[in-house]
């Protein structure tokens, strides 16, 4: 049963535009909500780049399905006898200074808590929640082990490694990085003090700028907001994992044991690009003691409170409400009481809805009943998972024995003709992208595709490599990676791979994706190129998952090499400049049989430990 969400209380003492000191002078704009009477209180704080006085998109809940109000949000704390400081980040809304994402997030949120905890008002304990960038800059303040930090509530974000999660990917370039920048570029300071500006942004088809990668500085959709196109151009330039990406606004992983043993909450969703970076800091915390919990539903950036993720829904048991027995207020008011008086967190660490096992018809929404369950665990994987291993071999076959001949699988990488992307754990990607699970098909509805498009495995520049029908349910869960062997004639290029869940009659439904850009195979802090037509293997990470494969479905491995908008292009020439405009295409080949084992590398759980 959901206990129901208590009413908000009325803030008598709203402090407004309170503005805060950092240690170089800039003053971030600073709204502080406190309960009635003397205190001192518990604080709960988020910093934002969104406008510390505008609702976020992700506060609702399953019963309340409008976004709450801030006020209306710092209510519910407030009530429950929590102080409330929401913060602009710097160069944002009414903050001053600079803004550059990401980077000195550490820095400014260090030394709001600094500030904070010295105020009459705090008495010594303080929590921060928020998603995705609020999420980031809890954890980089964190990494600096600020004083009076006692618990966090990472919801989608916090970086592990923004190289390898967030901003970068196996080497390539997230382009939601992009689409962000125009979007919010649109909304800076800049912008809005200058009319003409804005109207020639607001003109500007950012799908064309797209069809015409790649861009430089100065011949981009950015090129009138020279502060958003250069941190933009830095993430797209730096290619190589080295000091500019280990500082902890960015790199989290790399201070874990400079941190407060403190308890922390990971949230993410399959199709959320931050359940990467929410499984390595749950584990990598955790495994030097910190009292972490790990939540991980079927769901997109935020919407913990929807049973459906794009085109597939996962039933009335998907929500966060269901998972957790709480609605997302209530839920979080208990958290914060328990931890911050020194309580542990109630429940097992880990809490994760394995998707499957729903009707497989269509319903009158038009998606896919795909279904799923909630299971508990003290680890991730799940302490009774077991590795699997799936072996790519001749004729496309997909399977657990390890082949006895030697194959080969040929094709062409061509830049000019990507990939399209259909869905995955993407956010921050309009009007080119979103997250969610699809039908690989890419119609009208998807960059670079039309209602004649054929399938994604019709296409000559994929690979599909997938088991008989399954001759009984079989669950895949946990961390995900495959590992070929190729070559290429090409000195670089990229490798990608899918996880698809096809249903009998033909519907593929994207789970899980990766990509190496090939380069980078012995690692990140070095691009060594390939030589032309010589085997290597290649590990490719995909986002971790959990999914139900029914009866009669088949597992499916799609190889290729680009997923684009989701990934920039690799250009196919020497590695080093990815925005190099001389393209090329390139022969890749995936070699298979006992001596070049390229395989499917996951976890498996008996099925009847789903209940």
């Amino acid at each position: 049963m959901v206990s129901a969400l208590p009413a908000p209380s009325i803030v008598d003492t709203v402090l407004r535009d309170v503005m805060v000191p950092m240690r170089d002078g800039v003053r971030l704009a600073t709204d502080i909500f406190l309960p009635e009477g003397d205190g001192p209180w518990p604080v709960l704080m988020e910093r934002t780049p969104y406008d510390k006085t505008q609702p976020r998109a992700n506060e609702f809940t399953l019963d309340h399905p409008g976004v709450f109000g801030r006020e209306e949000l710092a209510g519910f704390f407030v009530g429950a006898g929590f102080a409330v400081v929401f913060q602009d980040c710097r160069g944002r809304y009414a903050s001053e200074g600079r803004f550059t994402k990401y980077r000195g997030e550490a820095e400014d949120g260090f030394d709001t808590l600094q500030w904070i905890h010295a105020q009459g008002w705090c008495d010594g304990r303080i929590g921060t929640f928020g998603l995705s960038y609020s999420a980031h800059t809890q954890l980089s303040a964190a990494a600096l082990n600020p004083p009076g930090l006692k618990a966090m509530l990472l919801d989608c974000g916090g970086f592990s490694n923004a190289y390898q999660g967030g901003i970068r990917f196996g080497g390539a370039l997230e382009l939601k990085q992009a689409t962000w920048a125009f979007r919010h570029a649109l909304r800076s300071r800049e912008v809005a003090a200058d009319p003409e500006k804005r109207a020639a942004l607001e003109a500007i088809d950012l799908k064309a700028w797209f069809r015409t990668m790649p861009w430089s500085r100065g011949n981009s959709p950015l090129s009138a907001v020279p502060g958003y196109e250069d941190y933009l151009f830095e993430q797209w330039e730096k290619t190589l994992f080295d000091d500019y990406w280990k500082i902890p606004s960015l790199y989290a992983a790399g201070y874990y044991e400079r941190m407060a043993k403190m308890p922390s909450v990971h949230i993410s969703g399959w199709y959320d690009p931050y359940a990467v970076t929410a499984v390595e800091n749950f584990s990598g915390l955790r495994a030097l003691g910190h009292p972490t919990s790990l939540i991980l539903g079927p769901w997109t950036h935020g919407a913990r409170s929807k049973t459906y993720a794009g085109d597939v829904d996962f039933g009335a048991a998907a929500t966060f409400e269901a998972g957790m027995g709480q609605d997302f207020v209530t839920w979080r008011i208990a958290y914060f009481r328990n931890v911050l008086d020194g309580e542990p967190a109630p429940g097992m660490p880990v809490r994760v809805f394995v998707m499957g096992g729903g009707s497989g018809r269509t319903l009158d929404s038009g998606r896919r009943d795909h279904g799923g369950a909630w299971i508990s665990a003290r680890s991730w994987p799940p302490e009774q998972a077991e590795p699997i291993c799936l072996y790519l071999d001749r004729g496309g076959s997909l399977s657990r024995s390890l082949p006895t001949g030697e194959g080969r699988h040929d094709y062409l990488a061509d830049p000019a003709r990507p990939v399209p992307t259909i869905g995955g754990p993407i956010t921050s990607g309009a009007p080119l992208m979103e997250g969610g699970a699809y039908d690989q098909r890419a119609d009208a509805r998807f960059f670079g595709g039309d209602d004649s498009a054929p399938a994604t495995a019709e296409r000559d520049d994929v690979l599909v490599f997938e088991t008989e029908p399954l001759s009984e349910d079989l669950v895949l869960i946990g961390d995900v990676s495959v590992a070929l062997f190729a070559r290429s004639d090409a000195e670089n290029t990229d490798f990608t791979v899918k996880l698809v869940d096809v249903y009998p009659d033909g519907f593929a439904m994207n789970l899980s994706d990766g990509i190496l850009r090939a380069c980078y195979r012995d690692g990140f802090e070095k691009a060594v190129p390939l030589s032309p037509g010589e085997p290597e293997r290649f590990e490719i990470r995909l986002y971790p998952t959990a999914n139900r494969f029914a009866k009669g479905h088949r597992v499916r491995i799609e190889v290729a090499s680009s997923n684009f908008p989701r990934f920039d292009i690799c250009p196919n020439v020497s590695p080093g400049n990815d925005l190099d405009p001389d393209r090329r295409i390139a022969r890749n080949t995936i070699l298979t049989g006992p001596e070049t084992p390229s395989a499917l590398h996951c976890s498996t759980l008996p099925v009847a430990h789903l209940g």
